[in-house]
């Protein structure tokens, strides 16, 4: 996504909200005559905690951004949202109950109101309503390769991902070399048999995984002998490489299929 494209997301409503959630209490304690008002007080500095928790904000987001793969400025921000309003609670609730209580009110009903965009762009994406659906696509027919994406819609590196994953289906999707994905949000036996986590906590999403002739061949991430997740960066280029996308197109592209058209359950 082009610098220019990141400032027009910038003025959705979603983003411009979240925004403002994320700088409210700096901005208000820093402003004398509403930190006056809003914290009855005339000392409109931070105090050593604010500034510990300021500062520990600013560590975590630049560590969980860079490992959830965010490269750009929206993605960014869409990772370091949930830091930061949470960081925000904390300081709104250190210095009143009340405002707390409001805050976090303005944090669910805007949950709610403004979800954040999804992708809407051109694709040649089969989504999949099911594990069974997934399961007797990639038996119909074995000759056709599958690259799949597990995500969830509310991860904030599978929404990053959509748009890189929708452009790579448009550029090498064939009748035999095919792209789908699957909400293991809303269908969890998909993830729990390609073992793929869908907890706020996992490190699997999103995961992708290459299945030829039925079979899973490649996905990313993986782990290492010891078991641990390896970081990988979930760009147009590192998945290319990875997939080996070049390759297995010019592969697909020179034994044709007859007539396949897949059929989701």
């Amino acid at each position: 996504m082009s610098f220019k494209n990141d400032l027009k997301q910038l003025f959705k409503p979603y983003y411009i909200f979240n925004i403002l959630l994320s700088f409210s209490y700096i901005v208000i304690k820093r402003l004398p005559i509403v930190c006056n008002y809003v914290f009855s007080t005339n000392d409109c500095e931070f105090d050593g905690r604010e500034t510990e928790i300021l500062f520990f904000l600013i560590i975590v987001i630049a560590l969980r951004t860079r490992k959830a793969g965010s490269v750009t400025m929206i993605n960014y921000l869409s990772s370091s949202f949930t830091y930061t309003k949470v960081a925000n609670l904390i300081l709104w609730f250190s210095a009143d109950f009340l405002m707390g209580l409001v805050f976090a009110v303005i944090i669910i009903l805007g949950a709610l109101l403004l979800p954040e965009p999804t992708y809407s762009g051109p694709d040649k994406v089969i989504y999949f309503r099911g594990v069974q659906g997934l399961d007797d696509e990639l038996a119909r027919d074995k000759k056709v390769s599958w690259l799949i994406t597990f995500y969830t819609a509310w991860n904030p590196a599978c929404v990053n991902f959509a748009p890189i994953f929708a452009k790579l289906s448009t550029e090498y999707c064939l009748d035999n070399l095919k792209f789908g994905k699957i909400d293991i949000g809303r269908h969890p036996d998909a993830g729990k048999k390609y073992h793929v986590s869908d907890s706020s906590l996992s490190k699997q999403l999103p995961t992708v995984i290459l299945f030829q002739e039925g079979k899973e061949i490649i996905r990313r991430p993986t782990a290492d002998s010891q078991g641990k997740l390896i970081n990988f960066l979930f760009s147009e280029d590192n998945i290319k490489a990875a997939f080996g996308l070049s390759g297995l197109y010019e592969k697909c592209k020179h034994i044709p299929l007859k007539n396949t058209k897949p059929h989701v359950d």
